[in-house]
């Protein structure tokens, strides 16, 4: 049996936790600001917690699944889907206060609910990369996983992920997501990078 590429959940991960981060960093200080970046923060926010929930469902529907077939009691899952219940609320709560910053309000509720989601987020993750990527390289065939993955992205935005994956991934991981993408990936990241660059300025400055 192969082993399975995780580079991809890997980098979704790791895009995750990092623009949290980012956003928990600006928010901290953040005093008032022009409408049309305060619109594009929330804007950004949104993105960010509509692929996390996304990111967490899929687990729940494809991937949760998948190991539970392939490993069988080697895989104890109970208390990370617990913490798939535990996001949600948070999710709501950082779009909540995001609206309302949009709409004039004060950056620090939005501040406080992105720390709180952060927080959960990267416990969840680093325990879910510790404790189930081993299973899954152990007993879940390269060619499960691949199929799993292309069910996963059949439900995510294309333009987004690929954004994300071009400023987050490694040289090396680019250098594999583009042999195994082939020319229309590097073409779309090519395309999709400016746009891109340019809200992340208008953003984070």
């Amino acid at each position: 049996m192969t082993t399975p590429d995780l580079t991809g959940i890997r980098i979704i991960h790791r895009a995750m936790r990092g623009d949290l981060h980012r956003l928990v960093a600006l928010t901290e200080h953040l005093a008032a600001t022009t409408p049309t970046r305060a619109k594009a923060i929330a804007h950004f926010v949104g993105r960010i917690t509509h692929t996390i929930h996304q990111h967490h469902t899929r687990e729940d529907e494809i991937v949760w699944p998948l190991i539970e077939r392939s490993a069988g009691a080697a895989a104890d899952l109970s208390d990370l889907t617990e913490d798939h219940s535990l996001l949600d609320p948070l999710l709501n709560e950082a779009d909540a206060a995001a609206n309302a910053f949009a709409a004039g309000g004060d950056a620090k509720p939005l501040h406080l609910a992105l720390k709180r989601l952060s927080e959960l987020l990267d416990e969840h993750i680093e325990e879910e990369e510790r404790r189930i990527f081993p299973v899954v390289l152990q007993y879940v065939t390269e060619k499960d996983w691949a199929d799993a993955e292309t069910k996963i992205r059949k439900g995510g935005d294309i333009r987004f992920d690929l954004c994300w994956i071009g400023q987050y991934a490694t040289p090396e991981e680019m250098a594999r997501i583009r042999k195994m993408g082939g020319p229309v990936v590097a073409l779309m990241l090519a395309l999709l990078r400016p746009g891109h660059r340019r809200r992340q300025r208008l953003i984070f400055g």
